[in-house]
């Protein structure tokens, strides 16, 4: 039962530990949601916003992580 409650501790502290990116990535997920359902968006340009959109977000994160170091 250890392991199990280890796991998840763990699991929860990945999306925890950088709120901002949690975050980010989730605006860009309802945004691409949002253009594919209320716009006249294609999915695959929806598609492409939400592969750009997390690409950049994750950039961004890098680049503020190696400043912080």
């Amino acid at each position: 039962m250890t392991i199990l409650r280890d796991v998840l501790a763990e699991l929860i502290s990945m999306f925890v530990g950088d709120a901002l990116l949690t975050a980010t990535v989730l605006v860009v997920v309802g945004f691409a949601a949002a253009l594919i359902d209320l716009g006249s968006v294609t999915p695959l340009v929806g598609g492409g916003v939400l592969l750009v959109g997390c690409l950049v977000v994750l950039a961004s994160a890098v680049a503020r992580a190696a400043r912080r170091q």
